[in-house]
């Protein structure tokens, strides 16, 4: 658990199920969302006719949702993710509300797939004391996304190694750029 002031909050347990039927998609939503207490945070249709579910909670319910979703989704799932414990930033990040500090480096991390970039956010964030500025899950982006990351600019490379390696097994990176001091007209438009 992270303290932030005097309340302690729990890592929550977050799942992604893309799958390639819109169709399917609505109803392992309504399937996950029944099966147990989860929180839903996006669901959609992503570029090129896919769907998108994410939820998050504590561990236990979100892994049986995870199942039953995985399980109603069968055939036509093209990717899934189950992170317990995922990093506190997470969340904030993909809905656009993190809180960024001074930036003093920047990083943009970009990845082929939706779940790639959230297991390299969050493997970044873990192995180094950085913070995410924002997390774009493949709106508009036909199918990609990507995050962008600030901190001292050695965190932020040790960051950026730990999210390659994070998803080298996956063979979905296309890209990561650091950017040292980057300029302030850059960093308004970013933050």
């Amino acid at each position: 658990m992270k303290e932030f002031g005097k309340s302690k909050i729990e890592r929550p347990a977050l799942v992604l199920l893309e799958l390639r039927s819109i169709a399917r998609g609505v109803r392992v939503c309504d399937e996950v969302l029944k099966k147990a207490e989860v929180q839903l945070l996006d669901a959609r249709s992503l570029c090129p006719g896919k769907y998108m579910v994410l939820f998050a909670g504590p561990v236990g319910p979100v892994e049986e949702s995870f199942k039953q979703g995985v399980e109603m989704g069968a055939d036509l799932m093209v990717d899934e993710l189950f992170l317990p414990n995922a990093d506190l930033q997470i969340i904030p990040a993909m809905e656009a509300c993190a809180v960024t500090p001074p930036v003093d480096a920047l990083a943009v991390f970009e990845t082929f797939t939706v779940a790639s970039v959230i297991l390299a956010a969050d493997a970044a964030v873990k192995a180094t004391p950085t913070y995410i500025i924002e997390m774009r899950l493949a709106n508009g982006l036909g199918g990609k996304s990507y995050f962008t990351l600030t901190g001292a600019l050695a965190d932020v490379q040790s960051a950026m190694d730990a999210a390659k390696r994070a998803i080298e097994h996956l063979g979905a990176l296309v890209a990561v750029e650091i950017i040292p001091r980057p300029h302030a007209d850059l960093i308004r438009k970013v933050v």
